[in-house]
């Protein structure tokens, strides 16, 4: 779950550092984070979706899945995009400074960004700040916090969740971060995610993995539905403990899905200006598939979401954006619950207490709305925010 620091389980075998590298004004700021394995770790990732990525997105796609990752070095502020062939160079540069740091091969280096679009990377300042990074690797849960800081940009609050089991008499840990809070929709978000672990994982479990992980927790987020140029989450198991295969393997994948869900709730938690956190239940559809297309309509709707921040039960919104998902079905199909209160069933409205439905979304930071179909076993669990004036103001601003 998403915990204090004094709670957090580290996985073993990686250390942590963060610097302000001169990305960000305020010197106290922290915007560059380096986080690095002891030893060869087998490596994967899952990226952006969007026709337009970061020149980080490349490099990585183009060194996973691996099994002699080292690591992998972050700036923020800055989100190196948009940025041509010096785009290119440059994150290849900021691999290159970090692996000349830790003494390993620059292609053993990962690296991601995350800021503003369309403007150079200050490199002077970022392969000082690398440089000045190494020395200060620990293995401390203070490091790893000032990591889990350095990685945000609008968010409000750091995001780090671990989870632990047993496998023939060894611990295995599991320790995820991540950031996001804008730019929030399928595939994946704004956001960057790291899972570490110090069990043996092959490259190609992990990438099952974390596409599977993906799928479940962070392709279950919106906030506008803006897919990113950055999206990444990168899964690293450098085999300090357990080799894990069969049940184990299971047991793991179960503990990274959780890791992850955790860290997505936080992320549509912590959305920009947002006053409710809203999760969406899709029943009874043919398949998975259908039903994260009926979630995804209602968690994108700008009506919908309007309705939420102003307590409007309005719950018209929520049907009709339903039924333009690209999924078909009849209207008596289909009934919705707000909370615990019935306000359509089977395809007719339900006589309800405006004022108490109403109460019910002012009152509650956390809010359900519950669709249920007729036509199978399919279902999706989504979660998403409601759209208030701070939104408007933040992202009005962001660069001017």
């Amino acid at each position: 779950m998403v915990c204090d620091m004094n709670d957090w389980v580290l996985a073993t075998g990686y250390r942590f550092a963060a610097v302000n590298c001169g990305i960000r004004p305020d010197p106290d700021r922290l915007d560059l984070a380096l986080v690095v394995s002891d030893r060869p770790a087998s490596a994967a990732g899952v990226f952006t979706q969007n026709r337009v990525c970061a020149a980080p997105v490349h490099i990585c796609r183009e060194r996973l899945p691996t099994e002699a990752a080292r690591g992998f070095v972050v700036c923020s502020g800055n989100a190196n995009a948009c940025t041509g062939q010096r785009g290119l160079d440059n994150a290849r540069r900021m691999a290159a400074v970090a692996g000349e740091a830790i003494g390993c091969r620059p292609e053993q280096m990962l690296v991601c960004s995350t800021g503003v679009i369309g403007r150079h990377l200050p490199m002077p300042g970022v392969e000082a700040g690398i440089r000045a990074a190494a020395p200060k690797l620990d293995a401390g849960a203070s490091a790893l916090d000032r990591v889990a800081h350095a990685i945000l940009t609008t968010d409000t609050h750091i995001k780090v969740s671990t989870r632990r089991f047993t496998h023939a008499g060894t611990e295995v840990r599991v320790t995820g971060f991540c950031k996001g809070a804008a730019m929030i929709g399928p595939n994946m978000a704004t956001m960057l995610a790291f899972v570490l672990t110090d069990a043996a994982v092959s490259p190609a479990d992990l990438g099952t993995i974390a596409r599977r992980a993906a799928d479940e927790t962070f392709n279950c987020i919106s906030v506008e539905g803006h897919t990113s140029t950055n999206d990444t989450l990168l899964l690293f198991a450098n085999g300090a403990g357990a080799h894990l295969d069969g049940a184990a393997l299971a047991h793991f994948e179960a503990a990274v899905i959780a890791t992850c869900a955790d860290l997505a709730r936080a992320i549509a938690t912590d959305a920009e200006g947002a006053t409710h956190l809203v999760k969406i239940e899709v029943e009874g559809m043919r398949d998975d598939t259908e039903a994260r297309k009926v979630a995804k309509a209602v968690a994108e709707s700008a009506l919908v979401k309007t309705a939420i921040f102003g307590a409007d039960p309005n719950w018209g919104r929520i049907v009709s954006a339903a039924g333009y998902a690209g999924v078909p079905f009849e209207e008596h199909q289909l009934s919705l619950w707000v909370g615990d209160m019935p306000l359509y069933k089977d395809g007719a409205p339900v006589p309800f207490e405006a004022s108490t439905a109403s109460a019910y979304l002012k009152n509650n930071r956390e809010v359900k709305l519950i669709l249920r179909f007729t036509l199978g076993a399919g279902r999706c669990t989504f979660w998403t925010c409601d759209l208030g004036y701070d939104y408007i103001r933040l992202n009005a601003d962001y660069t001017t």
